[in-house]
Formats: C-alpha cells, sequence, structure tokens
C-alpha cells in the first residue's frame, strides 16, 4: 500500500483546518484543568464547540446607535485569524506556498488589525464598558506591539532572518540554539507577552465580567448571535496561534512534519494540539498560582516584557547571542 502525499496547498489547507478546528478543543481542556485547580468540577472538555454552535443558532441583535462596523468587524477578525496560519510553521519544517509571503512581523501586524477591528465594532456598539474595553485593549496593544518588535529584532539578530520557518529551523539544527542567554530572554519575553494577549495574568480572569478589571469581555458585550459565535471563535483561535508561535518557533520547533506524507502531517497536527494542551496546563497553573495585579500595574508588568527583549538584543551585541 502507497504512501498518499499531500500536495503543498493541501497542507496549507489543513494548517488553517487544524487552528479552526483545534482551537476551541485547546481552550475547553485548558477551563477544564482550571476548574479542577480551582476545586470546582470545571466546564466540558467540548464546551467550546457546544457554546458555539448554541450561539450560530440564535438571533443577532444590533442597537440603533451601531453602523455596519459593528457587523462586520467580527467578520474581518476571523478572517484575520484564519490568515495568520498560512504564514507560520503549524504542521511542517518545510515552507509552503503561502510561507515565505510574509515575516513573523506581518503576522503579527494582521494579529494586530484583527484586535483594532474587535475594539472598533464593540466600541461602535455605543454601550459604556464595551467602548471601555475598547479603549484599556488599545492603551495595552500599543505597549503590547513594541514588545513584539523587540523581540522579534532580538530573534531576526541571532537566526539573521526574521523568516517564521527559518526561525524554526535555526532552533532545531543544534540544542546549543536554545540555550543562547540571548535566545533564552527572547522567548522569555515573548512569553510574557502571550500571558498578557490571552488574559491569564495580569488582569482578573480572562473569562470574568467585572467592570473593573475586564478587557477583551467587555469589547464583545454587545454582541450576540452568530456574531459573537465568531468573536468568540476567533478568540480560541488567537490563543492557539499564539501558542503555536512560542512552541513552534521559540521554544519547542519539534514533531513537525518533514515530508508530505498523510501520516507525517496527521501525527503533526496530534503533537501540535498535545504541545497546545501542556502549554495551555501551564497557563492555567500560573493564572491560579499568581494574584492579579491592579489595573494600572498592567503597564509594569508589559514593562518587564519590553526590558527582557531589549537586554536579549544587548547580550546578543555583548557575546551572548
Amino acid at each position: 500500500m502507497g504512501l498518499i502525499v499531500l500536495s503543498p496547498s493541501g497542507i496549507q489547507s489543513l494548517q488553517v483546518l487544524t487552528i479552526l478546528l483545534g482551537a476551541p478543543l485547546v481552550s475547553g481542556v485548558t477551563s477544564h484543568l482550571e476548574g479542577r485547580f480551582q476545586g470546582r468540577r470545571g466546564p466540558r472538555i467540548l464546551q467550546p464547540y457546544y457554546d458555539i454552535a448554541k450561539l450560530f443558532r440564535k438571533e443577532t441583535l444590533v442597537t440603533d446607535e451601531s453602523s455596519w462596523v459593528f457587523l462586520t468587524g467580527p467578520i474581518v477578525a476571523f478572517a484575520c485569524y484564519l490568515t495568520v496560519p498560512m504564514l507560520i510553521p503549524v504542521l511542517t519544517t518545510f515552507p509552503l506556498p503561502l510561507g515565505y509571503t510574509g515575516d513573523i512581523l506581518g503576522g503579527g501586524f494582521i494579529l494586530a488589525l484583527a484586535g483594532f477591528v474587535v475594539a472598533l465594532a464593540g466600541t461602535e456598539s455605543g454601550a459604556p464598558y464595551a467602548q471601555l474595553g475598547g479603549s484599556r485593549a488599545m492603551t495595552f496593544g500599543a505597549l503590547i506591539e513594541p514588545t513584539i518588535l523587540f523581540v522579534i529584532f532580538a530573534v531576526a539578530l541571532i537566526t539573521r532572518t526574521d523568516l517564521p520557518y527559518a526561525l524554526a529551523a535555526t532552533v532545531r539544527s543544534s540544542a546549543s540554539q536554545m540555550v543562547r542567554p540571548s535566545h533564552i530572554l527572547a522567548a522569555a519575553a515573548f512569553f510574557l507577552v502571550v500571558l498578557v494577549d490571552t488574559g491569564r495574568i495580569p488582569v482578573e480572569t480572562h473569562s470574568g465580567t467585572l467592570e473593573f478589571g475586564m478587557i477583551d469581555e467587555a469589547r464583545t458585550l454587545e454582541h450576540s448571535g452568530p456574531a459573537l459565535a465568531l468573536l468568540k471563535w476567533g478568540a480560541t483561535m488567537k490563543q492557539l496561534i499564539l501558542y503555536t508561535i512560542l512552541i513552534n518557533v521559540f521554544v519547542a520547533p519539534w514533531g513537525l512534519a518533514a515530508t508530505k506524507n498523510l501520516g507525517a502531517v496527521g501525527l503533526a497536527m496530534v503533537a501540535l494540539l498535545a504541545k497546545a494542551m501542556l502549554l495551555g496546563l501551564l497557563f492555567a497553573v500560573i493564572d491560579n498560582l499568581f494574584s492579579k495585579l491592579r489595573l494600572f500595574k498592567i503597564t509594569e508588568f508589559i514593562a518587564s516584557a519590553f526590558l527582557l527583549a531589549v537586554l536579549g538584543v544587548l547580550v546578543f551585541y555583548a557575546g551572548g547571542g
């Protein structure tokens, strides 16, 4: 029986489908384990799928103050989340047809665009809490984006490129690449950025609705029906995309398919979801062990990530790269 060989475009479609269909599963496992840590039974592992399906069956309500931006924002954001998996190493060690059309910085810009349109759509509703959440998201986003830029700059100095596939290949090439001080500092900075961007720490809780601390939840308060389903689904996709970048580019770029065989690609899908669940478990532990910071302390937390990225660049030039 011959091996089934997939086309590059087919593998690229599988990358998108892995993020699209696997993201709610990773979110469900993380939420279930987090509930166990807190002494609760926790939601079912497949609960995100049930919630998304239920929202798609509900009616979409629009306020009188809203314009077309309110309804198109979730669609644009969802499209952005579907685009990024085409640019990053999700399943393979070799670049796919669109793998070299955008670097890791371009992927960051697409994620930033998704966050912007979600905040804009929430603000367009005219609701005070949605506007509050959008304002907070943009304020902290302005602090996170320079940190991401410096992380990319640091890694680009080490590997001589900012293409995600080339970055991952450099890390896989030798174990010594993993223990470079500049690489460790850059990876630690990105780890802190992922913590903030996924709503783990330092604010309230990623699913909380307390107006004093909520950011992501506030932006979606006025949405309902399919629009809210796209926002919920998109949030899980964003989380898995950030996990994938952290794992397959910075920390553990192993388990990826080196050939176009269906079996190798299938194993890569399982490996990615397993690694993402382990990372989600780590984030759940961190979320439950550390007290939440006050809202105005978030800037200090993000500043620490920025300083780690800057320190990574300085260490590289000082001979520790």
